[in-house]
């Protein structure tokens, strides 16, 4: 026994003090906000959900951190076909929800796959970015990233999910640069992006098409697409430097603002707790996603860096596309505000994430960039 408790001290040190009491600070912040939000109809539920996520992704980092992450990436051929494994069986058995059949619903339980994904494209990517790292700007070596990606990121857009599309194109993109890759490639990719856009929009179907419009223009349609991007603009303008009140906002507390516990999170905290609660949000979220960063250029190889740029990258776009959809200037794509936005399946993936950080920095020797 005595063995066993050394042991989980040992693993307990490891932690990364800093990170995790941002990602448990942030957690604690999103539960006061998901209790106003959820006032009218049942706080305590909401609160014990999101309290257990967070207690179980604590738990699932402790394991993360116990492994060498080098460990991880050495399944990675079996992480990469369960993470194919669990997409397809979505697209299979998946209940839609909004337009998207991206949830696997078990009982009370509901289950959204590719957070998950997330976590396990990140391990294989970097494990594969490490074994061509000197060949990187090859076709040869290029084609294969490239259908690596193009797997996930086809079978995510198969669920409908554009939101969650996007988060990997922009994990691809970032992990792609710190690996190495030419610019010239990056200019060609850019070039062709923007002479595809007419095409991809009218590829996409209506819903997700009114959604982008109604960015520009919310009275195109004020009761159906542009409904959200009004009232979140409503609620955030309306908190001004303090904000009415935690359980008195208008917007919040008479249901008037849509998906308020979820997507629109922020849009609580700028309507109840105003300029103020709304920038101690973005305060937090920037110091987890600096710290990660830190971890990534202090790492001892390039696979530690590599996994800290790509769970940088998921919390640099989610927090950038949430809080610009919040606030009317971001097409509305059902992303989560990571550690705020209440949801099982995204806490626990955030919290995973985190443990690979904390992984990196419990097993570094000497930075990577300082070799």
């Amino acid at each position: 026994m005595k063995r066993f408790f050394i042991y989980i001290w040992g693993v307990l040190k490891k932690f990364d003090i800093a990170l995790l009491s941002l990602c448990v600070a942030s957690s604690a912040y999103g539960m006061l906000l998901i209790a106003s939000a959820t006032s009218s109809y049942g706080t305590k539920k909401y609160v014990i959900v999101q309290l257990g996520a967070m207690l179980i992704g604590l738990g699932a980092a402790f394991l993360i951190v116990a492994v060498d992450y080098e460990n991880l990436c050495s399944l990675g051929i079996y992480i990469f076909g369960l993470s194919v494994v669990l997409l397809v069986l979505t697209l299979i058995i998946g209940t839609e929800v909004l337009g998207n059949k991206n949830w696997i619903i078990i009982g009370p339980l509901s289950i959204q796959p590719s957070e998950f994904v997330k976590v396990g494209f990140i391990i294989t990517f970097s494990a594969h970015l490490t074994r061509v790292k000197d060949k990187i700007n090859s076709p040869r070596a290029l084609i294969p990233l490239l259908l690596h990606f193009g797997v996930i990121f086809f079978l995510v857009l198969k669920e409908g999910d554009l939101g969650t599309g996007l988060v990997y194109l922009f994990v691809f993109i970032l992990m792609m640069f710190a690996a190495g890759l030419h610019w010239l490639y990056f200019s060609v990719g850019g070039v062709a992006a923007l002479a595809s856009l007419p095409f991809v929009f009218n590829s996409l179907d209506n819903y997700q098409r009114m959604r982008i419009l109604a960015v520009y223009d919310p009275e195109l349609d004020p009761l159906g697409y542009g409904y959200n991007t009004i009232q979140s603009k409503i609620a955030v303008g309306s908190g001004g430097l303090a904000g009415e009140g935690l359980f008195n906002g208008i917007q919040t507390q008479y249901s008037i603002l849509p998906a308020k516990q979820t997507d629109f999170i922020f849009s609580v905290a700028g309507e109840e707790l105003g300029f103020v609660g709304s920038i101690i949000i973005l305060a937090l979220l920037a110091a987890v996603i600096f710290r990660v960063f830190y971890i990534a250029k202090s790492s001892r190889d390039y696979t530690g860096m590599l996994i800290c740029v790509g769970a940088g990258a998921v919390l640099l776009f989610q927090a950038a596309e949430n809080i610009g959809m919040c606030i009317g200037v971001l097409p509305v794509v059902g992303i989560t505000l990571p550690f705020f936005s209440y949801g099982g399946s995204s806490m626990l993936a955030n919290f995973c994430l985190a443990g690979l950080v904390m992984s990196v920095h419990s097993h570094r020797q000497t930075g990577f960039f300082k070799k």
